[in-house]
């Protein structure tokens, strides 16, 4: 797909630097300095827990640099970057209204696909299906933590749809068509640089609608202009030119700490036990047969018929589960048509302490 020579026109588009931002401070659709470092502390935060993710994922160290805001044409963007990338289309789907887009290099998708499935990169190499679902794999976790940092950020519930992943040339396919915003043609490009130890050193790109980013600027930067505080119940309107009246005095407010009674599974000393209270709580108990690993690139290639081997061993106890916790172990045994588990051991706590560990 890509070992053909590079022509000269690409040659250039590689060696040529960004486009200098244009006035950004210009135009109904500006940006003001504040706007500006308020989008860039938005993507450090937001992309720095997401390299962290990457790294967890593909086991080697990633490193995603300061971003540089700018704003661009999206009508020239094509012409700038007119080798294959691979697109990443994010839809906020609650805390925030709006789309952005990431972009990496065809190259750079290929080797965190490689990582992702657990192969070397080849100098030789195509980004097929399985190796965009890989890619589209890895952005949905980096962007689902990085929703979870914004988030934070922002004190509001923010999530996302899964990510649209998609190989576009830009030199056939007009960056218009992706990131659509009628009466609009400048857009914000988020820039940053992206290191994966060894293998990648390049920049990945970050395009969203100036509308949208205004958004997130005003989430975070909340109104420019603080509202007068309203009076409190102490404090009674006055006439202007009337001197302000006194606050009545309060008794301070004595908090103490509740106590609960204890629970007592029965009577003790002629008092009732209240441990019955409890008794009707429903519980979920399950039953583990038994676990494994896999590598994503066998997991994308189970079918009907697949066998997936577990670690515990033909005969071994299952173990029994209340709510997630490991209460005991039993064996399977038939109850007319359906299965059942009889308990053989109960597990004590220093057993229950080493399964959390």
């Amino acid at each position: 797909m890509s070992n053909h020579l590079l022509s000269q026109e690409e040659i250039d588009a590689l060696l040529k630097k960004d486009p200098a931002p244009r006035d950004v401070t210009s135009g109904a659709a500006k940006l003001t300095p504040e706007e500006i470092d308020a989008l860039g502390e938005i993507g450090n935060i937001s992309m720095g827990t997401a390299a962290t993710t990457l790294s967890q994922i593909i086991g080697h160290r990633v490193r995603i640099t300061t971003p540089t805001v700018s704003i661009i044409d999206k009508k020239t963007f094509s012409r700038d970057y007119p080798i294959p990338h691979l697109t990443v289309e994010v839809q906020f789907s609650q805390g925030l209204e709006g789309i952005n887009i990431f972009i990496l290099g065809e190259r750079d998708a290929y080797i965190i696909a490689q990582l992702m499935l657990g192969q070397e990169p080849e100098e030789e190499f195509e980004l097929d299906e399985i190796r965009i679902s890989a890619v589209g794999e890895a952005m949905n976790q980096m962007m689902g933590t990085a929703a979870t940092a914004v988030s934070t950020m922002f004190d509001k519930v923010v999530t996302i749809m899964p990510p649209l992943v998609e190989l576009v040339d830009f030199a056939a396919k007009d960056l218009e068509d992706i990131l659509p915003e009628s009466a609009v043609t400048d857009i914000v490009k988020v820039s940053f640089n992206l290191t994966i130890e060894g293998l990648i050193d390049s920049k990945i790109m970050q395009v969203l609608p100036i509308s949208f980013a205004k958004g997130m600027v005003e989430t975070l930067m909340g109104p420019t202009e603080m509202p007068s505080p309203a009076p409190t119940r102490d404090e009674a309107p006055r006439i202007e030119g009337t001197p302000p009246q006194p606050a009545s005095q309060e008794q301070p407010l004595v908090v103490q700490p509740v106590q609960f009674a204890p629970l007592k599974p029965q009577e003790t000393g002629g008092e009732k036990g209240n441990m019955e209270l409890l008794l009707d709580i429903p519980l979920q108990v399950s039953v583990e047969l038994g676990r494994t690993k896999r590598v994503l690139k066998e997991i994308l290639a189970l079918g009907v018929g697949s066998i997936v081997e577990l670690d515990n061993l033909a005969g071994e106890p299952v173990d029994i589960l209340v709510n997630g916790t490991l209460i005991a172990h039993g064996e399977v045994v038939v109850i007319g048509e359906n299965f059942g588990v009889r308990v053989t051991s109960i597990v004590g706590l220093q057993e229950r302490v080493k399964t959390l560990q």
